[in-house]
């Protein structure tokens, strides 16, 4: 069940009394009290007299504006550290509170009226936003370690690869082997981490049969240092570059 908030016009005779400043674009803390009660009493003298309930109340208030309206007829009193009284300042206290609890029902009015618009949709990602990962920073992957270095041992190890081959047979031709591809490196890196958990990198270079395979294994290094699957890793500066997974 919603809460009902509602405040009728004078309401009550600080309502009233309110409405009165507010009408006369009056300062709330320099009330003119003579010509505020002079209003308040005209609308008091219109009420109907039959609900004593309700016409007492705004009575009580009535007495209050005429005592403050006497008092400020008297010599100024002052208070212990000499300032002088203002009989009004009570007063002002109460309409100022008044009004804040006023603005907050209409505050909270508000708030059920935009909480009936108010809809409600469960949340949906694509699929292809869900699947998105942010790039890997490489600087922070690879640490202490450059590709720079990593470059010098892949060339190092090409150069073993050429020497490898014998000088005199190669001229008799050769038998072409099955085309390395990319995809299938990748997968026997990812394997072979799974088993050694560490391993060094110029060891996985070497293991190579050809230079073909070389290249398409550093590629493949590369492309998974990229995705986050492998970290690289360099305790010295001329130490080995080890390999190990995520």
């Amino acid at each position: 069940m919603g809460i009902l908030v509602k405040l009728q016009a004078f309401e009550g005779p600080l309502d009233l009394l309110l409405h009165l400043i507010e009408k006369n674009k009056i300062d709330i803390y320099d009330i003119p009290i003579v010509e505020i009660t002079d209003q308040y009493l005209e609308y008091v003298n219109t009420m109907d007299k039959t609900d004593l309930n309700i016409i007492s109340e705004f009575l009580v208030m009535a007495a209050t504006l005429i005592d403050i309206k006497s008092r400020m007829l008297l010599p100024k009193q002052v208070d212990e550290d000499g300032n002088d009284i203002d009989p009004r300042q009570e007063l002002v206290n109460k309409l100022i509170e008044y009004k804040l609890y006023k603005y907050m029902s209409h505050e909270l009015a508000d708030k059920q009226n935009y909480a009936n618009k108010a809809l409600y949709k469960q949340p949906s990602i694509p699929k292809e936003v869900a699947k998105y990962e942010p790039p890997v920073d490489l600087d922070k992957l690879l640490k202490d370690v450059s590709l720079e270095r990593m470059a010098i041992v892949f060339e190092s190890v090409l150069r073993r690869q050429e020497d490898k081959i014998d000088k005199m047979r190669a001229g008799f031709g050769k038998i072409e082997k099955e085309e390395i591809s990319l995809p299938d490196k990748i997968t026997y890196i990812k394997k072979y981490a799974g088993k050694q958990k560490k391993f060094s990198f110029r060891q996985i270079l070497e293991k190579q049969e050809s230079k073909m395979e070389v290249i398409v294994t550093f590629l493949a290094v590369l492309e998974l240092m990229k995705v986050g699957k492998i970290n690289i890793v360099q305790d010295h500066i001329f130490d080995d570059i080890l390999i190990s997974t995520t």
